[in-house]
């Protein structure tokens, strides 16, 4: 971890969760790559990194029933 002039350690940056599978699932709306919204894709980059920590918290669960719906 980085450090400022007095030795703090800087906060780590939060992540994209971006996998390069970008396209939206048109039931849900989510990414099947990320899990993320159209509008949570479009404000990331702009976005703090707490507001950035938020949009993470559904994203498994997301990902999870987008794969638990394509089961045979």
């Amino acid at each position: 971890m980085d450090e400022d002039l007095f030795g703090h350690e800087a906060p780590a940056q939060v992540l994209s969760p971006c996998v390069n599978v970008c396209r939206l699932d048109p039931a849900t709306g989510w990414c099947v790559g990320c899990g993320r919204t159209g509008d949570e894709i479009a404000r990331w980059s702009a976005a703090s990194d707490a507001d950035r920590a938020t949009m993470l918290v559904p994203l498994a669960a997301r990902l999870s029933a987008l794969m638990s719906s394509r089961q045979p």
